[in-house]
């Protein structure tokens, strides 16, 4: 039971203390959250804000400070090249599924259709020329650069243009643009939020863009988000909470778990170098002369008996100057520093176990790694101890992210393009519709609906994960689509490329002019399972 709450007998006016026995107060109980405010949260009282104010006040120095740690933290800067690889790979594919019935096509019309889609967005998509507006990536480039600088900002900026160059009869183009051309200046009686631009209802209608040239320098002008027909001119995208119209860098939790990081390495290699240096510190009862003359060679003494200079006079001189002439070097190895008569020079050093190091900076690790969704394995290249199912049960739990993102980061920023792109396909006549350009805009939306795919989620034993979609592909519960899936590719490009074989088998006599349907066989399952019980998984 809770620590009871003082209030005066006619259940009014509930007092902060309690007063002498008998002045009427009654104990009663009560239950509420965060009791006993005394404790070791007494003083931990974060002020509640909107979350709109919190990212527009932090987002600059987290970008600053993200940017530093990307181009200074080997760490950091391989955990992104890693969540990089894991999310966009060789960059998320288009599968086209328009809703056919919506306009009118049969089932191989329709199919006809989406190879014809899909094949000519591979094509533009995969020149550069034809894609961007500088010219100089393709979609896939385009998407990872895009991924980097929402993991350094928290957002994706871009703009989608339209321009023809000689060569490229296309006109629909990509422009990238750093998070950073984004103003953070608000005006409430504009509608202005750090800096995107709203109507009443907190839609995005514009943004406030900086923007520089060689005799204005930089300066900020208004760009709208949608062109007079309500195609999207400004891709902005980002993951947040309700109310929050700014992304900020998922890097932002770990920042100071990143520097601890590099405050450890560089304290440990410190403590190691100051007990290496110093090899030994002189402490001697005997007078400092004869000590001073104990420290040269034979060869030395003479060289100051033929100047006339007593190892003691040396000693006055140096003592004289002592303060700015006698420099402690820890970059020289094995020195033997000599004190004066009364002086001490000790090294205190923490005794520090041989494990404790690895093991707190593997926990620094592992938070990094967290938050940045992957294992810490893949973070850190570092699987010892890992076994089978604990690589197996850490794989799965996280790709879950790796969707996640690919659908809510990469594929906002993907489809507005495709929908821009495909607008002009069929406007120009490259791309027939049924019905026209006219039916095209009656139906955009059922026909430019589409999923992107990406590389399929890593498997740590082939054989079995093969055997567990055979079982369950005769047990009926998965198509053959699914398996696809589940292996990153397309099932229509899979049964046109089993088709193709099958020709070609057909048009040489030695191939038997079939297909050939492989089995797995249980033996090999069960030899898998004793080689692993006898070594990996224990």
């Amino acid at each position: 039971m809770g620590q009871p709450t003082l209030v005066k007998a006619d259940g009014y006016s509930p007092l902060i203390a309690p007063t002498k026995k008998g002045s009427g107060i009654v104990p009663v109980p009560s239950a509420e959250f965060m009791r006993g405010g005394n404790g070791v949260g007494a003083q931990w009282r974060p002020a509640l804000r909107s979350i709109e104010d919190d990212v527009d006040a932090a987002w600059e120095p987290a970008v600053a400070r993200a940017t530093d740690l990307i181009q200074n933290s080997g760490w950091i800067s391989g955990m992104f090249d890693q969540a990089v690889a894991n999310t966009v790979g060789s960059g998320l594919r288009l599968r086209c599924s328009p809703e056919n019935d919506l306009f009118g096509q049969d089932e191989t019309a329709a199919q006809e259709w989406r190879n014809n889609v899909e094949r000519r967005w591979g094509l533009w998509s995969e020149t550069a020329v034809e894609c961007d507006i500088e010219g100089r990536r393709t979609i896939a480039q385009m998407q990872e650069a895009a991924f980097r600088s929402w993991l350094n900002t928290g957002e994706i900026l871009g703009e989608i243009v339209f321009r023809k160059r000689f060569g490229s009869p296309r006109g629909t183009k990509v422009r990238l643009l750093p998070a950073t051309k984004l103003s953070l200046d608000s005006d409430l009686m504009k509608r202005i939020v750090s800096g995107v631009v709203m109507d009443a209802d907190g839609f995005p209608i514009g943004y406030m863009a900086r923007r520089r040239n060689r005799a204005m320098g930089e300066y900020t002008t208004r760009v709208p988000a949608r062109d007079a027909y309500g195609r999207p001119k400004v891709i902005h995208v980002f993951v947040g909470l309700p109310g929050q119209v700014r992304g900020i860098t998922p890097l932002v939790p770990v920042m100071k778990v990143a520097k601890q990081f590099d405050q450890l390495a560089d304290s440990t290699l410190l403590g190691a170098l100051i007990q290496t240096v110093f090899a030994a510190n002189l402490q001697s009862e005997a007078p400092t002369e004869e000590a001073l003359a104990g420290l040269l060679t034979p060869q030395e003494q003479q060289k100051l008996m033929a100047a006339g200079v007593s190892p003691f006079e040396a000693w006055a001189e140096m003592q004289a100057g002592w303060a700015d002439a006698n420099v402690i070097d820890i970059g020289i190895g094995g020195r033997i520093a000599q004190t004066f008569p009364g002086q001490k020079l000790e090294f205190l050093s923490p005794e520090m176990p041989a494990t404790s190091y690895k093991e707190f900076s593997m926990h620094l690790l592992r938070e990094m790694a967290r938050c940045l969704g992957l294992t810490y394995e893949s973070a850190t290249g570092d699987y010892e101890g890992a076994t089978y199912s604990s690589v197996r049960m850490a794989v799965n739990e996280i790709f879950q992210i790796t969707l996640a993102r690919r659908k809510f980061v990469l594929a906002p920023f993907l489809q507005p393009i495709y929908e821009a792109w495909l607008e002009e396909e069929v406007a120009s006549g490259r791309i027939p519709f049924p019905g026209g350009y006219n039916a095209f805009l009656a139906n955009r939306v059922a026909a430019t609906r589409s999923h992107w795919i990406g590389a399929p989620k890593p498997v740590a034993d082939e054989l079995k994960a093969a055997k567990a979609h055979q079982v369950y592909r005769e047990m009926g519960v998965i198509t053959d689509e699914m398996i696809a899936n589940d292996l990153g590719v397309d099932i229509e490009d899979v049964y046109a490329q089993q088709s193709r074989e099958q020709t070609m088998r057909q048009s040489y006599p030695g191939s038997g002019g079939r297909a050939v349907n492989v089995q797995i066989p249980d033996a090999m399952i069960e030899a898998d399972d004793k080689k692993k019980e006898g070594g990996d998984d224990g």
